[in-house]
């Protein structure tokens, strides 16, 4: 009887984690370039009892690595990567990955993100554009022109699928393994002129949460009618004792 009550303790855990996940998206489900988080989760089996008892786990939570929709905005500093690769950013904390491509020039003609962190180039480096050469034009394969001549290219690095992704602000990712720049844009391109959307399918996330709210009301039942179960057994056998 007990058992059961861990059992269900065990699943409302893990739904209220479930919960955590879907909320994040839905709040973040016009976050450009932001990619959902996912949970899974495993059968935990305790041979403690007699009878084996099956547990939920909390979870494992990770970050899809499913793209979002691409929307033309003809704003020549908007980019969005054609591919599964990630443009880098220079911030206070490190090097921060992230699909959000809408940059602005700032007055010294460094190319930033919106919140304000250098855009780096293969190398490393931030790049540095004439401020009074008008709108640079960006290639598929990141080169920067402003004009005749070629002043920077924009680096874009592939992270291993493998690989464990730390969300840090906005839409920003951090691998616990080196990134490696992308050498030959054959299955990865930029478009200029284009921004990538969050992967959140809001229809998708509204169904999980309902889902979520029943499985979360039956278990609420389940271990109320295992107290009620176990109070009856205490009665019935503290009168006959």
């Amino acid at each position: 009887m007990e058992s059961a009550l861990y059992v269900a303790l065990s699943a409302q855990v893990a739904l209220s984690n479930r919960l955590e996940t879907v909320s994040r998206n839905v709040a973040n489900m016009n976050t450009a370039g932001y990619r959902a988080d996912e949970i899974k989760f495993s059968e935990l089996v305790s041979k403690a009892a007699q009878d084996p008892v099956s547990f939920a786990s909390a979870g494992t939570e990770y970050i899809s690595r499913q793209g979002g929709a691409i929307e033309q905005t003809d704003n020549p500093l908007d980019l969005a990567i054609d591919g599964e690769a990630w443009f880098a950013l220079r911030t206070p904390q490190g090097v921060v990955y992230t699909r959000d491509g809408r940059l602005r020039m700032d007055a010294e003609g460094t190319l930033r993100s919106v919140n304000g962190h250098p855009i780096l180039d293969a190398g490393g480096l931030p790049i540095q554009l004439d401020p009074e050469a008008g709108p640079p034009l960006v290639s598929q394969s990141g080169e920067v022109r402003q004009g005749e001549d070629q002043v920077a290219a924009i680096g874009v690095f592939e992270i291993d699928p493998a690989t464990k992704l730390v969300r840090q602000e906005n839409s920003g990712v951090v691998p616990d393994l080196p990134a490696t720049p992308v050498q030959e844009f054959t299955r990865t391109a930029i478009r200029q002129g284009y921004v990538e959307g969050a992967n959140v399918n809001p229809i998708r996330e509204m169904t999980k949460l309902i889902m979520i709210t029943r499985a979360f009301e039956g278990v609420t039942k389940m271990i109320d009618a295992s107290g009620e179960a176990q109070q009856t057994a205490i009665r019935e056998l503290g009168a006959n004792s």
